[in-house]
């Protein structure tokens, strides 16, 4: 096994290289000491093996540098994001509005939610670091650093915009038989997240007084999360929360937190990635949705949000209206007809609630 050790910044583990005396973290960029190489369990790999296995990247981009330790970065307070967007570039898989969804996201969590600029970590193709490219194992990272050290009052953004997928699931955990799937911009070769990980890394560790929400903006998407509850909702708005528990018995819930996620569409649907939201560009629909539904004031409730969701979806008028966040996207997103769309945004939830009666907010 590789030899792990705590983030000085942010306590993320990190894998040690074989001799190595200091890491620097990918993520909030700190610089570990290794205080007594004596105390450490003899490294896991000969120096032939290490050589052989392990070609690490150029000196000038490796978070391995034997650098002297910096202190720490400030703490990175009491709202925290990650946003990946999975573009898949030069491949037969390309998207071409995943990173217009996320640019979008971010001046939303900053501008309208107040999230800070230094707590929100990007995972994008256009990113220069390697370490925040949307990779399988970046992105397990960042889903770690997202959740690592969190307490009450604490809120956390997960969104995600790329392919999403199914898999047969054999447990016995899935009310349909498969399990969701997120597709990293390498899953051709590392695969893909599964998402009995994705509960396991952000939704059950979740302590009691954290919110988290996830965006999830993919086909197959509507239980990601493996939530145990999901709102099934008709076009007149009336609900029910469907039980989502596997039947093995398994725990799929948080430790006391709340979790709360819409994603794009249905187990069984797709997702559109769609320039007939803009004349010039393409767009994540239900990203757009989900930003369009607060800048028009629908954003006060769970219930509300879904249903402006939905119907923009449905039917999105030429009109995008003005807000925080259209300042910066008007020259992308400029309206259109959505017609022909199959697909519904869903809400799931670690526990059940009055949709309209619930508040929203991040």
């Amino acid at each position: 096994m590789p030899l792990l050790v705590d983030c000085s910044g942010c306590n993320t583990p990190l894998q040690l290289p074989p001799g190595a005396r200091t890491i620097r973290c990918p993520l909030c960029q700190a610089f570990t000491r290794i205080a007594d190489s004596r105390a450490l369990p003899p490294p896991p790999y000969s120096s032939s093996s290490s050589s052989s296995n392990h070609n690490p990247p150029p000196p000038s981009t490796s978070p391995y540098n034997d650098a002297p330790p910096v202190p720490p970065p400030s703490v990175h307070g009491r709202k925290r994001a990650v946003i990946c967007a999975v573009s898949y570039k030069r491949s037969r898989h390309e998207l071409k509005g995943c990173i217009n969804d996320a640019k979008c996201m971010k001046y939303l969590l900053v501008n309208k939610f107040s999230f800070p600029e230094s707590s929100i970590l990007m995972l994008t193709e256009e990113e220069a670091d390697p370490y925040r490219h949307p990779t399988k194992q970046n992105m397990r990272m960042a889903l770690f650093w997202l959740v690592q050290g969190c307490q009450a009052g604490d809120s956390l953004v997960f969104h995600y915009s790329g392919h999403g997928s199914q898999q047969r699931n054999y447990t016995g955990d899935e009310v349909d038989g498969f399990d969701e799937t997120l597709c990293p911009s390498d899953f051709e070769t590392q695969g893909m997240i599964v998402d009995d990980e994705i509960n396991a890394t952000i939704v059950k560790p979740l302590p009691t007084g954290a919110r988290l929400h996830a965006i999830v903006d993919a086909c197959h998407s509507g239980t990601v999360l493996d939530l145990p509850f999901l709102c099934r909702m008709d076009r007149n708005g009336k609900y029910v929360w469907e039980d989502h528990r596997p039947r093995s018995g398994v725990w799929k819930g948080t430790n006391g937190g709340e979790v709360i996620s819409f994603s794009g569409c249905d187990d069984d649907q797709t997702s559109a990635d769609t320039s007939a939201l803009s004349k010039i560009t393409s767009t994540g629909a239900m990203t757009y949705a989900f930003i369009q539904a607060i800048e028009r004031g629908h954003g006060d409730t769970y219930g509300n949000m879904l249903n402006a969701m939905r119907s923009t979806i449905r039917n999105t008028d030429n009109d995008v209206g003005g807000g925080i966040v259209t300042s910066l996207i008007s020259m992308l997103l400029k309206g259109g007809s959505l017609g022909g769309l199959r697909q519904e945004p869903q809400l799931t939830a670690n526990q059940a609630f009055d949709v309209y009666k619930k508040p929203f907010f991040l």
